[in-house]
């Protein structure tokens, strides 16, 4: 049976995600999903597994279609489940999902419902070999064939998406993440006595800590100590690095926590060191708590994020004696903490008045 949408404007929104093992794309995700229920709208979550930790956030009232199986290639039948269900639209919740939105388009052809996707890291990618920048950029070539909309969550992003998806800028629209918010039912963390650092991200390579553990020796103030929240494949390396240094008494990895707020209030500094990202969640949520950060330039939003001297620096990737020298500033017992950035605006309501224009134009 060929998809057939119901509604006049977006009642019924479909979404997915590979597995609940902790991410900035999925906990977002997860979030917005919690928002469109509230105002009332139906939403299907397609999920590979929900083996992992942010099954606990995942809200009460979604529809949960579980593929028991947390390999990508599961998602490559969406096509079925948006036949079932018949949603209204789909939302593609970051880059990483973008091919099996492509194969849903492919399998439904003109009765595939709009499909929006939300931009989620950075569409240049400087640590990128040639052959491999260049497979990329034509892989974001093809975009415009099978997405509708694309959301990005700053106008960097977004003048981003329009050169190198080459997507009209009609079809791109700018709307941020839902602000992160306490969870007074997640565990708490232990913290470090006195000073300290935190990053937070999954520990995959792409979040590059081993830049960050490298530069703790050489902070002035040697008492300072390293938290680093999250876990992932990278963690016996970190873990290797922390020894050969001897800083197994300086740096915790707890793993992946619920409720990064309470740490990121607590600390001095919050860094990250990441080779590529899109809109770092965790900068905005540093300085939602007046904590200021250090970041590497991995994505053209960072300085959108860190607009005043106060709130803190933005280093390049490749430089490890800037890292070190932001840190040392930052960590300046006279300095004074940042105001804490209020979010602005209601990122919900605009991506449903978003979702409900496109299908509303679909029938017309």
């Amino acid at each position: 049976m060929l998809h057939r949408t119901y509604s006049e404007t977006a009642q019924h929104i479909l979404t997915c995600a590979q597995s609940m093992r902790g991410g900035g794309v999925e906990r977002a995700m997860l979030r917005m999903a919690e928002g469109w229920l509230r105002a009332g709208r139906r939403v299907t979550l397609v999920l590979g597994s929900d083996e992992g930790p942010l099954a606990a956030e995942i809200p009460a009232g979604i529809e949960l279609i579980r593929l028991d199986d947390a390999r990508y290639s599961a998602l490559f039948a969406l096509a079925r489940h948006v036949r079932a269900t018949a949603p209204d639209l789909i939302f593609c919740p970051g880059n990483h999902y973008s091919a099996a939105a492509a194969m849903a388009r492919l399998r439904l052809g003109h009765a595939s419902p709009p499909i929006v996707a939300k931009i989620s890291n950075a569409l240049v990618r400087p640590e990128q070999s040639r052959i491999a920048a260049w497979a990329y950029r034509r892989w974001l070539r093809l975009h415009p064939r099978f997405l509708d909309h694309v959301v990005a969550m700053t106008p960097a992003m977004a003048a981003e998406a329009r050169t190198e998806m080459g997507m009209p800028a009609d079809r791109v629209s700018v709307i941020a993440n839902p602000p992160a918010t306490t969870r007074p039912d997640a565990a708490p963390v232990t913290l470090p006595e006195g000073r300290y650092i935190v990053g937070v991200g999954r520990l995959e390579p792409q979040k590059r800590w081993d830049r960050l553990i490298a530069a703790l020796p050489h902070i002035a103030d040697k008492e300072v100590k390293l938290l680093i929240l999250g876990e992932g494949s990278a963690r016996g390396a970190l873990e290797a690095q922390m020894a050969s240094l001897g800083l197994a008494a300086r740096v915790w990895m707890p793993g992946h926590v619920g409720d990064p707020l309470p740490a990121l209030a607590g600390a001095a500094v919050a860094a990250l060191t990441s080779d590529y990202e899109g809109v770092p969640g965790v900068l905005r949520e540093a300085l939602s708590v007046g904590t200021p950060v250090v970041s590497t330039e991995s994505s053209v939003a960072v300085r959108e994020i860190v607009t005043l001297p106060e709130q803190g620096i933005v280093v390049p990737r490749e430089n490890p004696d800037a890292l070190v020298a932001a840190l040392n500033q930052l960590l300046d017992p006279e300095r004074a903490r940042p105001a804490p950035v209020v979010a602005a605006g209601d990122p919900i309501a605009d991506y449903l008045a978003l979702f409900d224009r496109l299908v509303v134009a679909r029938h017309t």
